[in-house]
């Protein structure tokens, strides 16, 4: 999948969560005495924007760290009201950064491995019925995914030996990164369970692990991948 179509992706990630802030809008602005949006569906809304912004963008960027602060802000103040209009204010910079192209950070973010051809396979195979094929290349794809973000935090991926240098196994990596905070204890567990499940596959343990956990790890990897560009 190239890069355009990626790109449409996120806009059509973006274009959803923003509707639901719409349709909030036009009934804050068309109230009537017998109804008031109420502060359950406002979080509602705060949630699905707040849920989208991390999706698609580094949690140290500036959109995320001005997420942060409007959630912090709400939790001060119980503005609700205001916190969503804030957060779909965000959201709609962000659109419009992609759309347009500014973000630097854009092509990590699309970079072929979110939509790479292994992954594609592996949904293919798993839809096709071959869950345990899936579930390797799906866990091949996950495992150079994490040596890439050692690589650009400037962490090793191999251990000096005496007789040479060894690759560093993949779950010391993945401790590595969250360790050096690349990501959180919550990713790193994730992580830990995709690699157990990769290893079930590659070494035949196929009724240890559903086709349904399979579905979950390759959709869980492609977040995980979106959240964490390398």
């Amino acid at each position: 999948m190239n890069s355009r179509i990626s790109i449409q992706v996120i806009l059509d990630q973006i274009d959803k969560a923003l509707e639901k802030w719409t349709l909030i809008q036009y009934a804050r602005d068309n109230e009537y005495q017998y109804y008031r949006v109420s502060n359950f569906e406002l979080q509602e809304v705060m949630t699905t924007l707040t849920a989208t912004i991390n999706r698609i963008v580094p949690t140290s960027s500036q959109y995320s760290i001005d997420m942060d602060e409007v959630v912090a802000y709400y939790r001060k103040s119980n503005e609700a009201s205001i916190a969503v209009d804030r957060l779909a204010g965000i959201l709609r910079t962000i659109r419009s950064d992609y759309q347009n192209g500014y973000l630097e950070s854009i092509q990590e973010l699309v970079r072929a491995d979110l939509f790479s051809d292994f992954l594609e396979m592996a949904s293919y195979l798993h839809a096709e019925g071959y869950k345990d094929p899936a579930a390797v290349m799906a866990g091949g794809v996950l495992e150079e995914q994490l040596r890439k973000l050692c690589l650009k935090n400037g962490l090793p991926i191999e251990d000096a030996k005496p007789t040479g240098n060894e690759p560093k196994k993949t779950s010391r990596l993945n401790d590595d990164l969250a360790g050096h905070g690349v990501y959180n204890k919550l990713d790193q567990k994730q992580v830990t369970s995709w690699l157990d499940l990769r290893n079930k596959a590659a070494h035949g343990q196929y009724t240890e692990y559903t086709k349904e956990q399979v579905a979950l790890m390759l959709q869980g990897i492609r977040d995980f991948i979106l959240r964490n560009p390398a």
